[in-house]
């Protein structure tokens, strides 16, 4: 028997034209994809309307209920139709699709949201009576006069009724409000000197205020920092750096924070293309590029950056939602963000996050009833009077050994010192930690941390020069692996003998080490390649060379830092410091920790009920 398919037909497919209805409820499912899709259009509008405040309600995650109010121009009565027609819009006149200056121009969302929901405006222009239209599922009743000071009034409720299939894709009503509050907070961020109020009205009422952003004045920078402070917490702004930097006809301001002020989610990122919130993979991407020197992979930066160019530079028309843009030229892009972004870390110099000695001062507090505090007295981390050891590095001098855990630096000649940002140093203690006094507190150091950034950026400014300058062994260190892993090593061989590493395949499966580092001293040759090749394992092929080569130099700069249980003097304590002051970056570790932690006195004064 032939079997038959449900899916073959023999008659002749007919070709009809879609009704109107039909048409709009299919536009709607690209443009409002779930209630946040909506709020976005609707305040867009608003925006490009030259409102001063906006007010947004919504109920039930935005199922029910979304209304926006706004101060904007308003529409006029006998425009009211127009506006609820589909590719009908004031923002384009349609002969130059690149050209756009505006949140929106494609004269798609009214006529969506009337078509899947039931959608009523109420507006007024200056020296005009005010009116309004309602659409219910695309069936559009004629305006009526409505009372109305000014400006415009958008409620939708029901979304999605006329689609009801499309409800069983929502979330629940709290990651819906959710979404839609992330949505005000990135055109918030775009328009600093708007002000706009945020309210979930679920109950009743005047219902519970979401947000609140008043109006910034200002410049855009000054104005912007405000903003980011109201939205993102006075943490960021007080540990952010401001971005300025422009090439090829492209300009990225904003501001970034420093790497010791990351997340452990890239939910804090924000980009902005001429004014508009943009969600782009290849943004993210460089600015991911960007703190790759400065952050562990599993570290975010925080960021809110806008990237104005001439508009026929970007196209904003990739899709319904316009969240995406294509440059003409995305490696430029990519370009600005990651030198615009270095370029601003580096002019922060050795500073770290504020947040770092906020989060020692908890750390340090009292414990809360209920746990067991634990006393210095009661930590046997190692015995009294350790051996002294050996050590060949005739560059350091041993310090006075106090209780086996402090070496003491004499107090005299280090008052002048505590003037400088990182102070003098006092005393070591762990054979890890420096205590340095400055003028107005103290700052614990890792010395292991920042000496590994201090070797790593050396390292990079040698290859700035081309090559690292490199040390031949007098007798060749041999290491058996592998035949895979003598391989990777061997393909990258050239771009390791850049890095100072010289290697070559000394029969079967053993490499032959002839020359590393010069700035690492007496290293461990074998150690030294298994990290190189855990870096190249975890990078992969998609990785730049230019990257590969700064991740393989990080792990290389952790062989020539001081170790931890190093026991160090007061000069050489105290060019550490100095040292640290001088290198940008220095803030952090390789790996986005910081190296350092700064107590304010009124700060320890405090933890001793002293104020």
């Amino acid at each position: 028997m032939q079997a038959t398919y449900d899916k073959i037909d023999d008659s002749r497919p007919v070709i009809r034209q879609l009704g109107e209805s039909v048409i709009n409820r299919i536009a709607a499912g690209e443009v409002v994809e779930r209630p946040a899709s909506a709020v976005k259009e609707l305040v867009e509008n608003a925006l490009d309307a030259g409102s001063r405040r906006i007010n947004v309600q919504y109920a039930d995650g935005g199922k029910t209920l979304i209304r926006v109010v706004d101060d904007g121009y308003g529409i006029a009565s006998l425009d009211l139709p127009l506006a609820l027609s589909r590719h009908a819009t004031s923002k384009i006149d349609g002969s130059d699709l690149l050209n756009i200056h505006t949140f929106g121009f494609r004269g798609e969302a009214l006529p969506s949201l009337g078509a899947v929901g039931r959608l009523s405006i109420t507006s007024r222009v200056e020296g005009e009576g005010g009116a309004r239209i309602s659409v219910t599922g695309g069936r559009q009743d004629d305006p009526i006069p409505a009372a109305l000071n000014g400006g415009t009034v958008v409620e939708l409720r029901d979304l999605f009724f006329a689609t009801p299939a499309r409800l069983k894709f929502l979330r629940s009503d709290r990651a819906e409000g959710q979404a839609i509050l992330d949505v005000v907070k990135r055109l918030a961020m775009a328009e600093p000197q708007v002000g706009f109020t945020l309210r979930d009205v679920s109950r009743g009422g005047e219902g519970r205020l979401v947000l609140r952003t008043d109006p910034e004045t200002g410049d855009f920078t000054n104005s912007l920092r405000g903003r980011l402070a109201c939205i993102l917490g006075p943490d960021f702004t007080d540990n952010a750096v401001p971005v300025d930097f422009s090439r090829e006809g492209l300009r990225l301001t904003g501001f970034a924070a420093l790497p010791t002020y990351s997340r452990g989610r890239a939910v804090s990122q924000y980009f902005f293309v001429n004014g508009r919130p943009v969600l782009d993979r290849t943004l993210f991407g460089a600015l991911r590029a960007a703190y790759s020197d400065f952050l562990s992979r599993d570290r975010h930066p925080v960021a809110a950056l806008f990237i104005d160019c001439n508009p026929q530079m970007v196209d904003v028309n990739v899709h319904p939602s316009k969240a995406e843009v294509r440059f003409r030229n995305p490696a430029s892009a990519r370009s600005l963000i990651v030198s615009g972004l270095r370029s601003a870390l580096t002019d922060a110099g050795h500073r770290a996050s504020t947040t770092v000695a906020d989060a020692t001062l908890e750390a340090i507090r009292p414990a809360s009833e209920g746990r067991a505090r634990v006393y210095q007295m009661d930590m046997s981390p190692r015995p009294a009077f350790p051996r002294r050891q050996e050590r060949s590095d005739p560059l350091f001098e041993e310090s006075v050994t106090v209780s086996g855990r402090i070496e003491e630096v004499e107090p005299a000649a280090v008052d002048e010192a505590s003037s400088n940002p990182l102070g003098a140093a006092r005393a070591q203690i762990h054979e890890n930690y420096i205590i340095a006094q400055t003028g107005d507190g103290l700052v614990i150091v890792d010395q292991h941390a920042a000496h590994e950034r201090l070797v790593y950026e050396k390292l990079k400014g040698q290859m700035a020069g081309q090559r690292v300058a490199s040390q031949a062994l007098l007798i060749p260190e041999i290491v058996e692996m592998s035949e895979e892993n003598a391989s990777l090593l061997l393909e990258v061989a050239d771009d390791l003998a850049r890095l100072g590493l010289v290697i070559e395949r000394f029969g079967g499966n053993a490499l032959a080490v002839r020359e590393t580092p010069a700035i690492l001293g007496t290293t461990d040759a074998a150690a030294m390649l298994q990290d190189v090749l855990d870096e190249l394992r975890d990078l992969g092929d998609s990785t730049a060379v230019k990257e590969r080569i700064d991740a393989v130099l990080s792990r290389m700069a952790c062989h020539g830092s001081l170790r931890s249980g190093r026991r160090m003097g007061a000069e050489e304590m105290n060019a550490l410091l100095r040292e640290m002051e001088a290198t940008p970056h220095s803030g952090q570790c390789n790996h986005g920790r910081p190296t350092y932690v700064e107590l304010k006195l009124k700060d320890i004064e405090r933890l001793f009920g002293r104020t």
